[in-house]
């Protein structure tokens, strides 16, 4: 955890060197914090947003090859590149507060190296000293630094030999917030200290509350993965509340209460479920759209059909007068031969071959730029 306490020690240190304070430093921190992260938040959002305006053919896939789990989930994979959406994108913004969590633990259990930058050389003497003060029982099994903290509040004149300003440094050193020592870690005791744990909870729960309300839920369970994380989510964040000092606890409330603020804000620029029922209106639409253009297109084919019936049958008569043969295409001969619209009496089978080769030809020429030559008898034996 030093990797990751480090750079998140030198930020703390930036706050507290302001605010002369842990607990304001914290919430400095804590708003930098989100601050940062919040392009992350953003892109976040606008990914559900936009599952959510494609979710609708989404549920047509699932609901097209329910029984084909295979099949489902490589049309599922196609729209997902087709859209440009990646699925896992969206964790990204909540699996980043783990590091930042455990580099946090790592600050507050050794707010010496972290905060007061004090070397490690006289930080190892100090320690030392504090077993004496304290005993080998009364440190600290979590952070040896809280031991030196407490042990000068103890017997200050025992680290003496510590040298410069080292005892000065540490008695002016406010480790609190509102009268609580944050190195303290909370219990079910009913103290000041149950609040953290508590108020962690229901932060978590409104976050996750405003996460549902504002996401569509569908079909494929996402209604119940919901209602398991408006549970766990509140559950997790006591459990991590009682596990660490009251430091990590206080970072987790307030980032739960600034998480709360920014989902409400996201939520009104880019909600999910507002875009998933427009895009299911659009949907619906297109969907009226291309059955009007099929009912039009079918209207339309209807009457090139009765026009080429037409033409056939004026082609049928030029022909038995023996005028030239009006230009028909073979397929209209062929429809009307199938509807009996041509009458045996009216044309024979030589003049209906007659005009079929003669279309041929005429479209060959038309096609390959070369000459028409009329149909001979010849042609037909």
């Amino acid at each position: 955890m030093r990797i990751l306490g480090t750079p998140l020690g030198w930020i703390l240190h930036f706050c507290y060197s302001f605010v002369q304070n842990y607990g304001l430093a914290l919430i400095m921190f804590t708003i930098l914090t989100r601050l940062i992260l919040l392009p992350l938040s953003i892109k976040q959002q606008k990914g559900m947003v936009k599952m959510a305006m494609f979710r609708p053919k989404m549920e047509e896939i699932q609901k097209k090859y329910a029984k084909n789990p295979t099949k489902m989930n490589e049309e599922l994979s196609n729209l997902y590149a087709r859209e440009g959406y990646n699925p896992l994108s969206g964790c990204l913004p909540t699996l980043i507060q783990f590091p930042i969590l455990f580099g946090l633990i790592d600050v507050i259990y050794n707010p010496l190296t972290h905060l007061l930058r004090i070397n490690a050389a006289t930080i190892n003497s100090a320690i030392e000293i504090a077993k004496t003060v304290l005993g080998e029982d009364g440190m600290s099994r979590y952070s040896s630094e809280m031991s030196v903290i407490r042990a000068v509040s103890l017997d200050p004149g025992a680290f003496g030999t510590v040298g410069g300003d080292f005892v000065s440094q540490i008695q002016n050193f406010d480790f609190t917030f509102f009268g609580m020592d944050l190195g303290v870690t909370p219990t079910i005791a009913l103290n000041i200290f149950l609040l953290i744990p508590i108020l962690s909870g229901i932060s978590s729960f409104c976050m996750s509350y405003l996460s549902v309300k504002n996401n569509p839920t569908s079909v494929d369970g996402t209604a119940a993965a919901n209602n398991t994380m408006l549970v766990m989510m509140p559950l997790m964040s006591v459990w991590i509340s009682f596990q660490v000092p009251a430091g990590v606890g206080i970072y987790w409330l307030l980032s739960n209460f600034f998480m709360v603020a920014q989902q409400f804000v996201l939520g009104k620029l880019y909600n999910p479920r507002e875009m998933a029922e427009k895009a299911k209106a659009e949907l619906e639409a297109q969907r009226e759209q291309e059955r009007q253009e099929k009912i039009e297109a079918r209207r339309e084919a209807k009457e090139k059909q009765a026009e080429r019936n037409r033409q056939a049958a004026e082609a049928a008569k030029t022909a038995k007068k023996g005028r030239k043969p009006v230009k028909v295409e073979e397929e209209t001969l062929v429809d009307l031969a199938e509807e009996d619209e041509i009458d045996d009496k009216a044309l024979t089978q030589k003049e209906i071959n007659r005009m079929k080769l003669a279309a041929a030809r005429r479209r060959d020429a038309e096609r390959y730029g070369d000459e028409y030559v009329e149909v001979e008898d010849s042609d037909l034996e």
